[in-house]
């Protein structure tokens, strides 16, 4: 890992809201994600399987955490298994956890190795009247046809223990795991601070002439060098009528003066993630047109940091965006009362200029686990990134932030980073 330790706290403490959830006599099973194979001998990057990192902070692959409350043993109510340090792999592959070491990274006291884990699972499964499993619920997962560990692990579990009644752990960490800590949103802010790094380096980069790619390559080394593991996800730098383009990664093309470029990427640190979004001009100043549209956008964001509360759904959150959306979009000549008045119910006027949903949750996932239809509560982060996008104008621009709610509103854990056209044109210039 590059990021400095984290208090174990924010991990022992998710364990126990975990732990809370669970009915009497009942044991629960976290495996990490497989290692996925590239081509050759070589495999992917590992990531670890996001319930498991929330409940220990360990990723490292191999590994498994048994949660068995009830158990006889308080030794082994919290078990956390790792594979065996090998000195061979360890010459390839590098360093792997001692028990020390899992210790004060997860503030789990016992430790066994995978290579023993059969002669302790048996009469611990044999004990528990009730087994939680982990699976992956997120409502956007695509069909992959990829039969991942845990959805191994559930079969081999239900063949080789067929009596027993089994649980779904995500219904738990899903709840869970949308309302964070204040352990997890001090790690959060620290992922805010690199990215707000990242654009204020940006800012002094671009000019004229420079390409996507290079402006991509200055966000990656202010990440590394502030000890992220490096992108949330991959960088959209997109210039001129590639904002337009929603998920736009290609980042090949010469920013040319006059143009905007939309940028949206967040630094990783911590197992925790960022999310900006900013739209600046190549030059450095904004033409008339590009203001008032920009204005408009950054009209929309504030309205939606408005009403985005505890209470409020995130459907019915999205209804009053899009009313206030229709409203300012005829203020900037983009939609005329007709559009409006002749609007088809299910594909709203707005929709033509703005055709992405505005807040998602965000956490160790960049999409992360949370309600839609329930009430949003304190404690929850979220992403506010509003866009408009006008195809006769070859022009995209979105702003956003990420703001965690709290009793009486929500905060901006973003709110040093510029925004402004002011403040964007004089960071620019000087």
């Amino acid at each position: 890992m590059k990021h400095l330790p984290i208090n174990n706290k924010l991990f022992i403490e998710n364990r126990k809201r975990f732990v809370k959830q669970m009915q009497p006599k009942s044991i629960a099973i976290f495996n990490s994600n497989d290692e996925m194979p590239n081509n050759a001998d070589s495999l992917h990057r590992f990531s670890q399987n996001s319930d498991l990192y929330w409940l220990t902070g360990i990723q490292q692959e191999d590994t498994m955490l048994v949660l068995f409350p009830d158990n006889i043993d308080k030794k082994y109510r919290e078990v956390l298994v790792l594979v065996r340090p090998n000195e061979l792999k360890e010459k390839w592959n590098g360093h792997r956890l001692r028990i020390e070491e899992a210790q004060a990274i997860s503030g789990i006291e016992t430790i066994i190795w995978s290579d023993t884990l059969d002669a302790f699972l048996l009469p611990w499964v044999h004990a528990a009247e009730n087994i939680y499993l982990n699976s992956n619920e997120h409502d956007r997962k695509s069909a992959t046809g990829i039969v991942t560990r845990d959805y191994r692990f559930i079969k081999e579990m239900k063949q080789r223990f067929p009596l027993h009644n089994y649980f779904r752990a995500a219904k738990i960490t899903h709840a869970l795991r949308a309302v964070k800590t204040a352990y997890e949103i001090e790690v959060m802010q620290e992922t805010m601070d690199i990215t707000d790094k990242a654009f204020r380096r940006v800012l002094g980069f671009v000019k004229p002439g420079v390409f996507e790619y290079e402006i991509e390559a200055e966000i990656m080394h202010e990440f590394l060098r502030n000890r992220s593991k490096g992108e949330a996800y991959s960088s959209i730098i997109a210039s001129g009528d590639n904002a337009r383009i929603l998920h736009y990664i290609d980042n090949n093309q010469e920013c040319k003066d006059g143009d905007l470029i939309l940028m949206d990427f967040g630094a990783e640190y911590g197992g925790y993630n960022a999310d900006l979004t900013r739209t600046i001009p190549v030059n450095g100043k904004f033409s008339k047109r590009q203001k008032e549209v920009y204005n408009a956008c950054l009209e929309l964001h504030y309205y939606c940091a408005g009403i985005l509360k505890p209470g409020i759904t995130l459907v019915d959150y999205h209804d009053k965006v899009a009313d206030e959306a229709t409203k300012i979009f005829q203020k900037i000549g983009l939609l005329t009362k007709a559009d409006v008045k002749n609007e088809d119910p299910e594909n709203r006027a707005y929709r033509k200029y703005l055709y992405h949903g505005i807040s998602h949750h965000l956490g160790i996932d960049v999409h992360d686990v949370g309600t839609k239809m329930e009430p949003l509560t304190a404690g929850m982060v979220l992403t506010i990134e509003p866009g408009i996008y006008i195809e006769e104008e070859k022009m995209g621009i979105r702003i956003e932030n990420d703001y965690v709610l709290t009793k009486s509103g929500n905060k901006d854990l973003m709110k040093n980073i510029p925004i402004t056209v002011d403040e964007i044109e004089k960071l620019m210039k000087g």
